[in-house]
């Protein structure tokens, strides 16, 4: 397997040079001449898949380079029950991603999926692309003149030996993993940690001590039960708790998002692994024995249902799939210790699932339901069918052009150079585990929701103008540890990722810094050409456009759980009757098929009367709420109204109407897709 990927990383390279790219001789310590390109993408994480799709779509030259041998990041990795906040932020190539992912599944989007099948169609834009990556392949230096990086130096991350390093000259680069190695290589500012509250004027950054994934009083953390001298159990930290709000450099805890199948044709058992140490898991016994009334696998982990009996397992409660406290070197640690923490990580979780299964301190019905599930034999069939992502949830965070506060998640603050939207809620993972009055307790825990789809900046993307003049950072970007807790979500590191390259194109054209490129442009360009192929985008109705929206009768505004900032409803009581019509402007006459959302109310109606009006014709259809299927981490759905020909101008619409319903009604937003031609 080693010499393979040794192979792989060579040959990848030298097609690469020889694929009708320009060169420069290489240094007397090299063998291997040194590539030049337009765009140099670091990490094919699917933010970097993302962006050289959209770069080399927009006729530049591109090199996607991964340090590991995974593509994909954690989307390909476990973490198929997407964090998606509000579907409304997700736009462009990202969402395009999730449509293709629901064509596989038989569905318009599909936001829960199988490791597999999100690295499938991440290729896939790759083969479209003509892009091959190159595989295990680190950096270790960057050559600037100025503030700009002239050439990076890669070396093998298999088996790294001078002979074998690889230049990379390009005209503008991104860093597109999660640790942001090559910002820090090209000097640019950034933070590990979290800030002091009084650094931003935050109120939930810093230490915090509350109530979410927390663990119950009472729970000793010595190794003998009432004596300090003992010493602390495995995974308590000896650190004192600082004040609320202090700022610090830990980091929050880091998991494997799992993949397991309850398939038996499918399956791979799981065993006691070769460093298997039940001492690891002495606190979780504890927390076993302290609530007996607990006796499902739920109880202990978020055990979400992925198709083809799969699973996306993440952390829960007070001890979980979360390694608490043993993740704070990550970020600035070399390669070595880095490749030691991952696997601690890897002993931690497979010894954490054997635990479940086979300790005898684990009630019977807990060990029953574990051992009903396996590693998948269909999945990551390269690494022993475990995944190769470790779940980074945060590591370097860029000190920017602009810093994203918690502000901006409130829309205290709403910024006018938008490039891409987040909506999900402020959140960080427990950072520590710690004595609090004599007992067992985790520490830095939020879960605070933001007010509402909100706007990340472009300058929040790039460096300092003085630190570097040819740099995107659309993962590691510029924010607090608050509020990267919410914009750090995959499906939105693709749309920034998208924008970053439509950004790096017009820097090159235009022969300016990344930081004096025209983001109306660059705004214009996402709006116009969100697929980066020319065609005529699709239409969006949305509630809150009074232009193309009228309303009749009593419809209030729900500012929480739409599809945008808010949805209109009318109260299950509610015996008058109404009305909402959505009506495009229709750029183009053609066939759009139409989509309305409907998100979920308490008290739905069992009965929607909508119709729809093409043109001169007019067509009634019924929607049943049992058909309005609701799946993973979202608030609604997209409903499939039919194939419509619409005429050009504004002589179509849809009217949803709450006329003799028999409880709530929802009005949020329609979508008119025009088919390709």
């Amino acid at each position: 397997m080693r010499k393979r990927i040794a192979i792989t990383h060579l040959a990848c390279f030298a097609a690469f040079l020889f694929s009708g790219f320009r060169f420069q001789s290489g240094s007397p310590r090299t063998e291997a001449a040194a590539a030049q390109v337009d765009i140099c993408i670091y990490g094919a994480t699917s933010a970097g898949v993302i962006a050289a799709y959209t770069a080399k779509k927009m006729g530049k030259t591109v090199i996607l380079i991964e340090p590991g041998g995974h593509l994909g990041g954690m989307t390909s990795g476990g973490l198929g029950y997407t964090d998606i906040g509000n579907k409304y932020a997700i736009t462009g190539l990202s969402r395009d991603f999730y449509r293709r992912i629901g064509k596989h599944y038989g569905k318009f989007e599909q936001w829960t999926f199988e490791p597999r099948v999100a690295k499938q169609y991440l290729q896939q834009y790759l083969d479209e692309a003509g892009i091959k990556v190159v595989y295990q392949s680190r950096v270790i230096s960057a050559s600037k003149s100025g503030a700009e990086i002239k050439s990076i130096v890669l070396e093998n991350s298999i088996k790294p030996d001078t002979k074998t390093n690889q230049t990379v000259s390009a005209k503008v680069f991104l860093d597109c993993t999660y640790e942001g190695d090559l910002m820090a290589k090209a000097g640019v500012s950034y933070m590990v940690g979290r800030e002091a509250n009084s650094a931003y004027n935050e109120t939930i950054n810093g230490v915090q001590l509350m109530h979410g994934h927390q663990l119950p009083d009472g729970i000793d953390p010595y190794k003998t039960e009432g004596k300090p001298e003992s010493g602390l159990l495995w995974g308590v930290s000896p650190s004192k708790l600082e004040p609320n709000g202090t700022g610090d450099k830990k980091v929050q805890a880091y998991n494997y998002r799992i993949c397991l199948t309850s398939d038996p044709a499918n399956m791979v058992p799981i065993t006691q692994p070769a460093d298997y140490d039940p001492v690891r898991y002495e606190l979780l016994a504890r927390l076993i024995a302290k609530q007996p009334q607990r006796k499902t696998l739920n109880d202990y982990f978020i055990w979400s249902k992925m198709p083809n009996s799969k699973t996306d397992i993440n952390n829960r409660n007070g001890f979980s799939t979360d390694m608490i406290g043993m993740n704070h070197d990550y970020p600035d640690a070399d390669y070595k210790k880095r490749g030691e923490i991952v696997k601690a990580h890897e002993a931690y979780t497979k010894g954490l699932l054997y635990f479940f299964g086979h300790d005898a301190r684990v009630p019977a019905e807990l060990r029953e339901a574990m051992l009903k599930w396996g590693y998948p034999k269909d999945e990551y069939v390269e690494t022993g069918n475990w995944s190769p992502q470790l779940y980074i949830r945060e590591a370097r965070r860029m000190v920017g052009s602009y810093v994203m506060t918690q502000a901006h998640c409130d829309l205290k603050e709403v910024v006018t150079d938008g490039v891409g939207m987040a909506a999900y809620q402020m959140d960080s993972h427990n950072i520590q585990r710690i004595v609090v009055n004599g007992m067992a307790k985790n520490e830095g825990n939020v879960e605070v929701s933001a007010s509402g789809p909100y706007p990340i900046a472009y300058r929040s993307l790039v460096p300092k103008e003085k630190e570097c003049t040819n740099l995107l950072v659309p993962v590691c970007l510029s924010a607090t540890h608050i509020a990267y807790g919410s914009i750090r979500m995959e499906p939105v590191f693709m749309v920034l990722a998208q924008s970053s390259a439509i950004a790096a194109v017009m820097a090159i054209d235009s022969k300016k810094s990344v930081q004096q490129i025209d983001v109306a442009k660059l705004q214009a360009k996402l709006k116009t050409d969100p697929l980066v192929n020319g065609r005529t985008p699709e239409i969006l109705v949305d509630n809150e456009d009074s232009k193309h929206v009228s309303v009749k009768g009593s419809w209030e505004p729900v500012k929480k759980g739409g599809y945008g900032p808010s949805f209109l409803a009318t109260s299950e009581s509610d015996k008058k009757g109404g009305s909402v019509t959505f009506t495009p402007e229709i750029a183009a006459e053609g066939n759009y098929q139409i989509y309305a959302y409907f998100p979920k109310v308490a008290k739905p109606a069992s009965e929607i009367k909508l119709s729809v009006k093409a043109g001169s014709e007019v067509k009634a259809i019924s929607v049943l709420e049992k058909d309005i299927v609701v799946e993973g981490q979202t608030s609604g759905e997209w409903y499939h109204v039919g194939k419509f020909n619409l005429p050009k101008g504004n002589t179509s619409s849809v009217n949803i109407s709450s006329e003799g319903a028999s409880g709530a009604v929802a009005a949020d937003a329609v979508l008119f897709v025009p088919e390709s031609k």
